[in-house]
């Protein structure tokens, strides 16, 4: 076992460089900018729907009042992303561009907008009784269906622009010209370029298959849509993710991009079969990744978790399962994968990567077997996982059912580990103990003093405590706070849970020694438009390797970066005055 996660871990440089490659993230946080839509969407999704599972249908004028907001939002959601990635991709090329000379991603966003409504959408012909006829736009493909062409185009459009770009090719205006003037003429050539390419191929493309291209694209990856919904390839795309956590490296960041494309089409595609009275039969959706598979975080950490809050015999184990039983139950689940800690512990090697595949290999039973449909619904992924599930299937019972299956199932995978682990710091512990007690007994023998008298002396001394309520603050944070008064500090992660864990123990540091500090918490990869307001830039572990990224950014923006290993940052949400030095230290680094 020790030869095997050492191997895995000698990939971790490679690992990281994947999760550090332009077009993934570029695909994440274009994801990540429109969550809040789809999230949005998918509430009057349910509203409109959920009266169904009891019988009732609402009148068809409320439901398209109902619906309105969903066709305007995630109907359009291909068009959108196509917008976001761009963005997105655009941030990454300027890394690599002059400062003088960089792309203005608000062209390339329009320029991406243009580019896939020329790909994704065709002409609706009707002929009319009276001979006329009627023409509209077919928007079958402007929605989630379009994610894979919206990517494609967002790419193509940051390609053109960087080598038009990049060689000049542009119009150049006087310098007497304002610079946001001579801006818009310099980008009339790039998106004119990228304008002409997508209406020539698609042109060529209708002409030759008599279809548009996004239709074509779906087409194409349809095997591979169905091969990934096997149960070997289930196994592939969520055990990969516990194995890159394991490791350190945040697994989600490099499979999710993979896979998201296929996960938003399955979910629109399971409303769409469910409404027509089918059966919805695709597994892999948002609701499994964020509830199924993830069920308390990556490593189905929740039953885990709760086992070692209430089961654990060592105290020291007992504490960080009862500390992180709330974060955990709202998926946030890095208190308990660097506190306990999960993350390059050979002991829990083999059930972090496998409860999460037995969870989904259950689940894909469920469907299969027992005729549940999957998930039709988006829910916040905060969403505790038990209520995610049951919500996002729509309120099956055979969702209820399933969720103690799997909580059962993720007992039995890991209880034998924890009965292992648990022994091992009991042990310890013990062993602590005893030693503690030896020189106890050996400190008046040295003293020439009875052990009785020195066990009396000492066994008051800890009780009354007095002397830390009545001392003042300490001197490092009191000594920093002149330093760190009027400065604000942004933490970032992956999708801005766990940042806040330790934005709100800076802050409340920060009130009780008096320090006039600001901290936020945000994901990375939503970053970049607010990260000049702050002074420090600190990265939790699972983002921590995109600081060579991060620094190439604050370095334009004159703003400190600070990135965290998995113990050091939990160690820093729960020991406020570190926190406020190692902000202290951070910033005085960055001078």
């Amino acid at each position: 076992m020790e030869r095997l996660i050492a191997l895995i871990e000698r990939g971790k440089p490679f690992f990281d460089a994947v999760a550090r490659n332009k077009y993934l993230k570029a695909i994440r946080d274009g994801f990540i900018s429109v969550m809040p839509i789809i999230i949005f969407s998918s509430l009057f999704l349910l509203i409109a729907n959920i009266p169904i599972i009891f019988g009732y249908q609402w009148p068809q004028e409320v439901n398209d009042f109902l619906m309105k907001p969903y066709n305007y939002s995630m109907g359009i959601v291909g068009l959108l992303v196509a917008a976001t990635t761009a963005k997105h991709f655009t941030d990454g090329l300027n890394r690599e561009m002059p400062k003088t000379n960089q792309i203005n991603s608000v062209s390339t966003m329009l320029a991406s907008v243009v580019g896939f409504a020329i790909l994704a959408s065709g002409d609706i012909v009707q002929q009319l009784a009276d001979g006329t006829s009627l023409t509209g736009l077919d928007t079958s493909y402007l929605g989630s269906k379009g994610l894979l062409t919206a990517f494609l185009t967002a790419f193509v459009v940051g390609g053109i622009y960087k080598v038009l770009i990049k060689n000049n090719v542009t119009l150049k205006m006087p310098e007497q010209v304002p610079p946001n003037i001579a801006q818009t003429f310099k980008d009339i050539i790039p998106f004119a370029a990228t304008t002409i390419v997508f209406w020539l191929f698609d042109h060529l493309f209708h002409g030759v298959f008599g279809f548009c291209f996004a239709e074509g694209v779906i087409r194409a990856f349809q095997p591979l849509f169905s091969a990934a919904d096997t149960y070997a390839g289930l196994a592939v795309i969520y055990g990969a993710i516990g194995l890159f956590w394991f490791v350190g490296v945040h697994g989600p960041s490099i499979v999710e991009p993979a896979i998201g494309a296929i996960a938003f089409y399955n979910v629109a595609n399971n409303l769409t079969l469910v409404q027509a009275g089918q059966h919805a039969s695709s597994v892999i959706t948002p609701g499994t990744q964020y509830f199924v598979v993830t069920m308390g975080g990556t490593g189905a950490t929740l039953m885990i978790t709760l086992m070692i809050a209430f089961m654990a015999r060592s105290q020291q184990l007992k504490a960080i399962g009862r500390a992180s039983a709330v974060p955990v139950l709202f998926g946030v689940n890095e208190p308990i994968l660097f506190g306990a800690p999960f993350v390059l512990n050979p002991v829990f090697f083999l059930p972090f990567v496998l409860a999460p595949v037995f969870n989904v290999w259950v689940f894909k039973v469920f469907v299969d077997v027992l005729g549940m449909n999957s998930f039709t619904y988006v829910l916040p992924w905060v969403t505790p996982a038990p209520l995610g599930i049951f919500l996002g299937c729509a309120m099956q019972p055979l969702s209820l059912l399933y969720v103690a299956v799997a909580l059962g199932v993720d007992f039995v995978v890991y209880y034998p580990f924890f009965r292992v682990y648990d022994r091992q710091l009991l042990d310890q512990e013990d062993a602590d103990e005893a030693a503690l007690e030896a020189a106890r007994g050996e400190a008046p023998a040295a003293e020439g003093a009875t052990p009785a008298p020195a066990r009396e002396e000492a066994a008051p001394a800890p009780a009354p405590s007095p002397a830390p309520t009545a001392s003042p603050a300490p001197a490092a944070p009191a000594a920093a706070g002149a330093s760190l008064d009027g400065k604000r500090v942004l933490v970032l992660c992956a999708g801005g849970g766990t940042s806040g864990l330790l934005a709100n123990a800076l802050a409340k540091a920060a009130e009780e020694h008096g320090v006039d500090l600001e901290a936020a918490a945000g994901a990375y990869g939503a970053h970049l438009d607010i990260m000049g307001d702050y002074d420090l830039v600190i990265l939790a572990p699972q983002v921590a390797s995109y600081l060579p990224d991060l620094e190439k950014d604050a370095a334009r923006m004159g703003v400190a970066t600070a990135a965290c290993g998995g113990k050091e940052y939990i160690d820093l949400t729960r020991d406020g005055e570190k926190s406020l030095r190692f902000v202290a230290d951070a910033l005085k680094g960055g001078e």
